[in-house]
């Protein structure tokens, strides 16, 4: 099928919600932050030279592929300045989940897939994606081109069932009885069949996706990396999406959005940093709190 432009999807962090840090010493990461990467399909082989080019630059011939995590900061900053450089497009969605700590969604029996919450958070994701691509397309060709999805395989998520996932919310949503009326996804530009999963070794463009996820996920984790360093995500704002894809076009909600909102996901000052960074008034953040909340649905 024809497609006019790719997303490539990956995340950090992990989408357990029975034990949640730092309620919990040993449960799952305090962050869920996914990522899409977005660029023309007449780009899509450029994306093997513009890794290869940063690999060459990290002097390791051993490594072959990029991954965000098993590099230092030097290098982390080297390959986000490389980044931005692209013509391209970030979209992140992160999702602080504490308060949703050993939730249960009343809606996730109806939804046709295991992995309701990644569901989710990727449908939050795509709004953002799709309403990006559809407006772009009709600027750069006069017309809707489609999508091509491309995620990172990842353990524990079925991508039959992902693509069953997107056919129930077309369902519902031209029914108009979305389950969480937050917004739509623009279904012109997607299709099922353009739904797909490769390895992150094998994709460059997933690669690049990682290393935007992971700079977003060190920005806002204090348990699972060390501390929080905003200066890598910081180093990716020229490729951030904005609402109008304009300069002076607002980043925050849409390329960089923070789930649920300020005052239920009461962050570290440390934390809240990357978020007012990307134009998240100041005059929103409550002083943080480590109490465990309320045990209540992301809103």
């Amino acid at each position: 099928m024809d497609y006019g432009y790719i997303a490539y999807v990956d995340e950090s962090g992990d989408d357990g919600l029975r034990l949640v840090k730092p309620i919990d010493k040993n449960g799952s990461s305090e962050w869920l932050i996914l990522s899409a990467v977005v660029i023309s399909a007449a780009r899509e082989a450029e994306t093997i030279n513009w890794v290869r080019e940063i690999v060459a630059r990290l002097r390791n011939h051993q490594r072959r592929s990029l991954h965000f995590s098993n590099l230092n900061d030097a290098k982390k900053s080297m390959v986000c300045s490389e980044i931005a450089k692209k013509p391209l497009r970030c979209f992140v969605v992160a999702s602080n989940k504490k308060n949703m700590r050993g939730y249960r969604n009343p809606f996730a029996e109806q939804i046709p897939s295991k992995n309701w919450f990644y569901c989710w958070m990727t449908r939050l994701l795509l709004e953002r994606v799709t309403n990006f691509t559809e407006a772009k397309s009709l600027v750069d060709h006069n017309t809707v081109k489609k999508l091509k999805i491309e995620y990172s395989a990842r353990g524990g998520l079925s991508y039959a069932q992902m693509g069953a996932y997107y056919e129930w919310l077309k369902m519902k949503s031209s029914a108009n009885n979305l389950f969480l009326p937050m917004g739509d996804l623009h279904w012109k530009v997607m299709h099922r069949d353009l739904l797909k999963v490769h390895s992150h070794h094998q994709r460059a463009g997933l690669q690049l996706a990682d290393c935007v996820s992971g700079a977003f996920f060190k920005a806002c984790d204090i348990y699972d990396t060390g501390g929080c360093n905003p200066q890598f995500a910081k180093i990716l704002k020229p490729r951030m999406a904005r609402h109008p894809d304009t300069a002076d076009g607002r980043v925050s909600g849409y390329g960089v959005k923070l789930m649920p909102k300020w005052n239920v996901a009461r962050l570290q000052q440390d934390q809240q940093e990357i978020f007012r960074f990307y134009g998240y008034p100041r005059q929103w953040w409550a002083p943080a709190s480590l109490d465990p909340p309320a045990n209540s649905p992301a809103s």
